[in-house]
């Protein structure tokens, strides 16, 4: 299965996001995913990918969820993901309350991932603590699984609280959306196998595509799974492939075989660095369909 990231960020985020997702599905997409931006820092105390800088692209950026809300309205078919919403920036009942609504208005196709991102600074801009994020990751994936389970729904944690309440809107996917996890820590990871119904990992093309890396981190994940006793072979693989600027479109499609023929079919495309307006990334949509 073959997905695209939309044109969110830098020229893209001015690209016609309904047409392209329309077009995107016509021509055979699987699904569409969006990526969660806040700001970039003039002076970045840390950089992006292990870099010192930030790309120029971050500094405009749509929205995901209305992105995402847009992409619903303009399909019927394609899943609609997001790799990945920084959790702890976001109190869990308006993130409930916007993914539901996702979840809702396309018929049940949401796929949400989370992560806990890397910027300090857009932490400090969004009033949520830098160095706890891992456990405050948990804790939005405990209120989530209330918020979307239960009714009434409350919940008494470290950082946010919910007072017994009906809640009486829940997704169509039953009994949540499944919820996927990105990271590449040792201690994400083993989260990945204790509670996630997915693992969002991370290529670079050219250069990246190491699929027996990959199968190093799937086994710490279905250690984890083991030791919570859960089934590893129920913890669902979609990978994001990552193109650098200059990149050729065969390298992208031999990026998805080779993905493909070592046990990862389930991929999604992100072309931020070589696409800049929608008929830019529907030629490479219809293009990489067609080779991969």
């Amino acid at each position: 299965m073959l997905g695209f990231a939309v044109p969110q960020f830098g020229a893209s985020a001015r690209a016609d996001l309904a047409r392209y997702a329309a077009s995107a599905e016509s021509l055979g997409a699987d699904s569409l995913w969006v990526g969660d931006r806040l700001l970039t820092a003039v002076h970045p105390s840390v950089g992006y990918a292990g870099q010192d800088t930030i790309p120029e692209q971050f500094r405009a950026a749509l929205d995901p969820f209305i992105a995402l809300a847009v992409v619903a309205a303009a399909t019927s078919r394609v899943r609609l993901g997001s790799s990945v919403f920084v959790a702890p920036w976001y109190p869990p009942v308006q993130l409930g309350r916007q993914l539901t609504a996702i979840d809702v208005v396309s018929g049940g196709r949401l796929v949400p991932g989370f992560g806990i991102g890397w910027s300090p600074e857009e932490y400090s801009a969004a009033g949520a603590p830098f160095r706890t994020r891992g456990a405050q990751l948990d804790e939005v994936l405990d209120a989530l699984e209330r918020l979307w389970t239960m009714n009434p729904v409350e919940h008494d944690g470290k950082r946010w609280s919910i007072p017994s309440s009906w809640v009486d809107l829940k997704p169509i996917q039953q009994p949540r959306p499944p919820i996927y996890l990105g990271g590449f820590t040792p201690a994400s990871l083993r989260r990945i196998g204790t509670r996630g119904d997915g693992w969002l990992p991370a290529v670079l093309v050219p250069g990246g595509v190491m699929p027996e890396f990959l199968a190093t981190q799937r086994r710490t994940i279905d250690d984890a799974a083991r030791e919570a006793g859960r089934d590893p072979a129920a913890i669902h693989t979609c990978v994001r492939i990552n193109v650098a600027g200059g990149t050729p479109i065969d390298a992208v499609a031999e990026a998805v075989r080779t993905l493909a023929d070592a046990g990862y079919p389930d991929v999604f495309v992100d072309l931020m660095y070589v696409a800049t307006d929608t008929d830019d990334h529907l030629q490479w949509v219809e293009s990489l369909l067609a080779a991969a």
